[in-house]
């Protein structure tokens, strides 16, 4: 049995993550969560009573902790997923982006290279990375794991460092790293400040559906299940040292993504059935569709090759667009109550990352 320590495990991905290991593995997992605005226990009470299940209530800054987790729990991996990872609040206020994606990951990284140090024997760790570190791309090209770094938000930049101090620990110490890449995720227990949800909810809700500026921004959106499967294969499977970019191979326009979202819910909530939007007489979802100022530095199109990973590792999205939308859309109907928990007392959908002088 291998006991894998889950850092951000309360978060979107990380619970996602927890919750496919245990479904699919017998291996012990131990959550580390700092339980900011983004973590929640509720994304993992299904797996509250698995006796493989382990939560420690913890920040990654916090080395003393740290260690102690690893003294505790002996870990064989270390998948670390703790991160602040909104864009728009990276841009409200960077500080806590370098504390917790470059300082984190680097008492993550002495921890490990200790213990490793002190006789510990098979063990790996494996750092989850965006996109967004390559920053922008044209209107051709896909993302590949040796495009150069070219980050263009204080999230992003913070992102790239982690990523290159986690492949320094490898070249330098030989501690056994793995990087992986991802492009935009969805799927169930996602936070409402990111697109997907705030739509979802806000159309709900008949509030208006603000669009950055033409919504003509590109991103590859992935199924957050097919994400934690690459991630788990590349913990077992890949190569020390090496980066994998995991990608859904769905490209979609900002807008593209709001209108999918409309015609779900009108299939599945129509207007004429919901009373917020029969008081403001709208007949689709599509009506409250705004187009606001656009977020300061809006990288225009990300898109990945994920052709590595699928090649070396025999992974493969299980997911098209459309399919994980749907099933996304319907987990947020069925799951109104979480989504107003987590967003009590934390945010209530305003937005963010306007600076004072753009």
């Amino acid at each position: 049995m291998n006991t894998i320590i889950v850092t951000g495990g309360a978060g979107f991905i990380g619970s996602n993550f927890v919750h496919h290991v245990l479904a699919n593995t017998e291996d012990k997992v131990v959550i580390i969560d700092k339980l900011t605005y983004a973590g929640n226990l509720s994304n993992l009470e299904r797996a509250k009573d698995n006796p493989n299940f382990v939560f420690v209530h913890a920040d990654i800054c916090d080395r003393a902790a740290v260690d102690k987790l690893f003294k505790d729990h002996s870990p064989t991996h270390v998948v670390n997923f703790a991160a602040e990872s909104h864009v728009d609040r990276s841009i409200d206020g960077p500080r806590p982006f370098i504390e917790t994606n470059i300082v984190g990951t680097f008492e993550l990284l002495e921890a490990s290279r200790n213990y490793v140090d002190a006789g510990a024997e098979n063990f790996r760790f494996l750092h989850v990375s965006t996109d967004e570190v390559y920053g922008s791309l044209g209107d051709t090209g896909l993302f590949e794991e040796t495009t150069a770094y070219d980050p263009s938000s204080p999230y992003s930049a913070s992102k790239a460092a982690a990523d290159h101090l986690c492949l320094s620990y490898h070249h330098t110490f030989g501690l056994d790293v793995v990087v992986t890449n991802c492009s935009n995720n969805f799927g169930p227990f996602h936070f409402p400040e990111k697109l997907i949800p705030l739509m979802i909810l806000n159309a709900l809700d008949g509030k208006d559906l603000p669009i950055y500026g033409d919504g003509l921004n590109v991103r590859d959106w992935l199924y957050v299940e097919d994400h934690c499967s690459g991630i788990l294969l590349a913990l077992l499977k890949g190569k020390a040292g090496e980066k994998y970019n995991i990608g859904g191979g769905n490209e979609r326009t900002n807008i593209e993504v709001v209108d999918k979202i409309c015609e779900l819910l009108d299939q599945f909530r129509p207007a004429d059935q919901n009373e917020k939007m029969k008081a403001l007489g709208k007949a689709s979802y599509k009506d409250l569709k705004i187009f606001v100022k656009d977020r300061p530095g809006h990288d225009r199109r990300y898109a990945i090759d994920a052709s590595k990973i699928e090649g070396d590792l025999g992974w493969k999205a299980a997911f098209g667009f459309d399919q994980g939308m749907e099933a996304t859309v319907k987990w947020f109907l069925d799951n109104m109550d979480w989504c107003e928990e987590v967003q009590s007392g934390n945010y209530r959908r305003e937005r963010l990352g306007l600076t004072t002088n753009s």
